[in-house]
């Protein structure tokens, strides 16, 4: 009977600590998803329709309803635009999606709003995976390049960002409290090792894998082709699927890792689901794409102070805004310095560094760096 009504003021107490002391947002999550899933398309249908093309939104959307070549859209312009856009647009969005997802996780999973993949190392890790598999795909690398094809690149930075991920957590959790100085400055460790690694294979590349890996390394969406939609998104999407599932357990997991367990999660289990799944989803965008920092935690922690930290809406809600916001700043990207084009990790280093230094200078009085 005690258990019983220990069970139930756990229970209260997470409810009044994630949805009371800002009140509920419920309508107001709900409210925003919907209207996400409109950006999402706008900035959708943005990507295809803009550039050097002079096609319409109408135009593409009859021509892909109808599948005809005898269109509103020439062929130049259906080349363009599903060969060249819709494919950077797919990829783009998925890579956001699952960057911003993977931010909100490993938030929740580390109970604390500056875990980030590209700020704790998983992002160098997943690209020391990639650059390995770049730069040895053709010698020692060569069997696992033949023997899973165009999945060889994705599964690399993968097995590398689940590597970095596990690590971290090794090092940064103890008695079951994380710390967050020890969190970051293990993340700085492991992101300097991986680096330091990827330097050596850079200096064992040749110059065409030295042109390839000079521009990767700044982040682009340029050369999106549908192989690395096929490559990389089953992935990010198979990584995605079990987040929904997990979101009583961040919940949960707020208040602490022995709240959880007697709430009736399984927290091992939780955390290893979460750590694979952040790792498969950095780990293939990071292969596709380089290099593409602060999206996992401007993304979150902007739908954080809006919503709520309710991960039953804020990992949907991470994921739409995500994608969007990639895609548009793909788009930026294109066409600010047209003909030519800017690296698009670039751009979201120069809106998202301002911005964590903004949240760091709200959490000093939490560090105890």
């Amino acid at each position: 009977m005690a258990f019983n009504d220990t069970v139930t003021g756990l229970k209260q107490m997470s409810q009044r600590t994630t949805y009371r002391r800002d009140g509920d947002r419920t309508a107001l999550a709900v409210l925003v998803l919907v209207g996400l899933v409109l950006v999402s398309a706008i900035a959708f249908a943005f990507s295809i329709t803009t550039g050097a093309s002079n096609a319409s939104i109408i135009d593409v959307i009859v021509s892909m309803a109808t599948g005809s070549a005898d269109s509103a859209l020439s062929n130049r312009d259906r080349i363009v635009i599903f060969d060249i856009r819709l494919p950077r647009a797919i990829l783009g969005f998925l890579i956001g999606g699952g960057l911003a997802v993977s931010g909100a996780v490993m938030q929740g999973l580390f109970r604390n709003p500056l875990a980030d993949p590209g700020l704790i190392g998983v992002s160098a890790g997943s690209s020391l995976g990639a650059v390995a598999m770049i730069v040895l795909g053709g010698g020692g690398l060569a069997p696992v390049a033949h023997l899973f094809g165009i999945f060889s690149l994705p599964i690399a930075a993968f097995i590398g960002g689940l590597v970095t991920t596990v690590l971290l957590y090794r090092v940064a959790t103890r008695h079951g409290q994380t710390s967050i100085a020890t969190l970051l400055l293990a993340g700085i460790a492991l992101g300097s090792l991986a680096l330091a690694a990827t330097g050596i294979l850079i200096y064992m590349a040749d110059d065409r894998q030295l042109r390839d890996l000079t521009f990767w390394s700044m982040g682009s969406l340029a050369g999106s082709t549908w192989s690395k939609v096929i490559g990389a998104g089953p992935i990010i999407v198979l990584s995605l699927l079990p987040l929904p599932f997990m979101a009583r357990g961040l919940n949960a997991l707020t208040l602490g890792e022995a709240a959880a367990f007697h709430m009736g999660v399984a927290v091992q289990r939780l955390k290893n689901v979460a750590i694979v799944s952040v790792a498969a989803a950095v780990g293939a965008s990071v292969a596709v794409s380089g290099g593409i920092g602060f999206v996992g935690i401007v993304v979150p922690h902007i739908l954080r102070m809006i919503i709520g930290p309710d991960h039953r809406f804020l990992l949907p809600a991470s994921a739409l805004l995500g994608g969007s916001l990639l895609i548009v700043a793909d788009v930026v990207a294109r066409t600010i310095v047209s003909p030519a084009e800017l690296p698009i990790g670039i751009l979201t280093a120069g809106v998202g560094g301002p911005f964590f230094l903004w949240m760091l200078l709200r959490q000093r009085s939490r560090l105890s760096l």
